[in-house]
């Protein structure tokens, strides 16, 4: 590719979705904007973008691309901040994806973060799908499970979950305490609605309780704690999520088959770069309190 200006142009389309914020970031015309996309898709012989009514998509080969362009512009900024004697300089985008339920612990380490490199912005993604690190839809994934095997990933042991389990004071008040595991049949619980959950503690509940005692069931870890704070039964929670919660009662200690692993991920391209080590580390620091 002889023109990067073309390729930093569609990385800005594909960014922004509308030709008019990709052409506001980089201080140009609309109509430049659509001169190089044109250009570009001209010159390779493949559509990367489709066009609709509210902007513009990336095509397949459009992501394939713009990864590529991501990885570079990092790299880029990353040696102009060396040149300059800024190899520190953390600014530009930091794209940052977990489970929602982790927010309440990841919230405030990014706002810390930030506040220490004001020229950096943050895109804080949570959802149940794999965001993809190899189309650059984030920089760094904090994900639970077993060890993401994605080729050209670079995967870190991050830190082991505490899962213990709890019900609200209004649950004991109505039902009791739990007492022990030969009590379940007489109590509520509040359980995943996928039965190949492979979460360990849904699946040591799934292999423990009657099946009739699963008696409130969701599909999002976030409304799952949201339905024992509520007091619709008992249910999982991390330790450091429930330490949080003065209304809650512990129903059973923590045990070591209930943990769950995080795991941090970058992609190889992006993993050296000065924004992403150092977001990294912080992190790494910070979560040092999270399993106490």
């Amino acid at each position: 590719m002889d023109n990067w200006d073309e390729v930093r142009t569609a990385y800005q389309v594909a960014r922004m979705g509308t030709v008019s914020g990709a052409a506001e970031v980089l201080g140009v015309h609309h109509a430049t904007v659509i001169r190089h996309i044109d250009a570009i898709e001209a010159r390779l012989g493949v559509k990367l973008f489709q066009r609709h009514a509210r902007g513009y998509t990336a095509t397949e080969s459009g992501a394939d691309l713009l990864r590529v362009a991501q990885a570079t512009d990092d790299q880029f900024n990353q040696l102009v901040g060396r040149l300059k004697g800024q190899g520190d300089d953390v600014s530009g985008e930091l794209v940052v994806t977990s489970l929602a339920t982790l927010a309440p612990m990841m919230l405030p380490v990014l706002t810390e973060f930030q506040e220490l490199h004001p020229g950096l912005i943050l895109r804080y993604l949570t959802g149940d799908r794999l965001f993809r690190l190899e189309y650059g839809e984030a920089h760094v994934a904090v994900r639970a499970g077993a060890a993401p095997d994605q080729p050209d990933n670079v995967v870190q042991p991050f830190v082991k979950q505490r899962i213990g389990l709890y019900a609200s004071k209004d649950y004991v008040a109505r039902h009791g305490v739990l007492e022990g595991v030969e009590d379940f049949a007489n109590h509520r619980f509040i359980g995943t609605d996928d039965e190949n959950s492979r979460a360990p503690f849904s699946k040591w509940l799934r292999e423990n309780a009657p099946a009739e005692a699963i008696t409130f069931r969701c599909t999002n870890g976030f409304i799952m704690q949201e339905a024992v704070l509520r007091g619709a039964g008992i249910g999982f929670m991390s330790v450091w999520d429930a330490a949080r919660q003065p209304d809650l009662v512990q129903m059973m200690e923590p045990q070591p088959e209930w943990e769950g692993a995080l795991w941090l991920v970058t992609h190889v391209d992006l993993h050296r770069t000065t924004k992403v080590q150092s977001f990294l580390t912080f992190l790494k620091d910070h979560a040092k309190d999270w399993c106490k």
